[in-house]
């Protein structure tokens, strides 16, 4: 995967963890909401400061790590410092995720015209947070997924896909359940190479195929 990879994902990840109220009393407005459910938002904030440190050490420069390993990163409203130093970083982040998406538009353009058109429905209509009911493989060379898009933006019902002439299937045996996140797609030779990534489990499946079509199920 080129484009859309767990690693990318997981730095996505890390700019909304950065995202903060715009006053300080909306922070504390946040708080006493918490606590008005009988939550401690401390300790909510702290498992989530465990859930992502290891990205947050991984993905921000070190100027943020004193506020990460002291957990005042979220456990309180961020100082003006911090703000500058977050706001700084998240326009870096955005203009770097804008390059990738404009590159990633002009790559699928240049091969648009030489896909199945089962694959160009495929792309252009969006998969994101369908989720995998079943997986088959009635044959070598024939694979089918089926997803439930009700969470969707386009289909709102469940769907099949049914690839044909398949060459190769990358997906591990846990996939169904999962949540369709981003795919990419290519040429390769005659048949395009589809990369997908989910989410629970986070996978990275990589079919290619000569053709897929696309079916609506009752």
């Amino acid at each position: 995967m080129k484009y859309f990879t767990k690693e990318w994902y997981d730095e996505m990840q890390v700019a909304g963890f950065l995202t903060f109220p715009e006053t300080e009393e909306e922070w504390e407005a946040y708080q006493a909401g918490y606590r008005a459910d009988g939550v401690d938002p401390a300790e909510i904030q702290r498992r989530e400061l465990e859930e992502m440190k290891e990205n947050l050490l991984k993905f921000l420069p070190e100027s943020f790590h004193p506020y990460i390993y002291d957990g005042t990163i979220n456990s309180a409203y961020p100082p003006p410092e911090l703000r500058d130093m977050i706001a700084k970083w998240e326009a870096d982040q955005e203009a770097r995720v804008d390059v990738l998406l404009d590159d990633y538009s002009r790559h699928y353009e240049a091969i648009r015209e030489f896909l199945p058109a089962g694959a160009v429905q495929l792309t252009e209509k969006s998969l994101h947070d369908c989720v995998v009911t079943s997986v088959e493989r009635p044959s070598e060379d024939v694979l089918v997924l089926r997803l439930d898009c009700q969470s969707g933006f386009h289909y709102f019902k469940k769907i099949q896909l049914t690839f044909t002439g398949v060459v190769e299937a990358t997906i591990p045996a846990e996939l169904a359940q999962a949540w369709w996140l981003y795919n990419e797609i290519y040429l390769t030779g005659e048949l395009f190479e589809l990369h997908v990534l989910f989410d629970n489990p986070m996978s990275e499946v990589t079919i290619i195929s000569r053709d897929v079509a696309i079916e609506e199920l009752e």
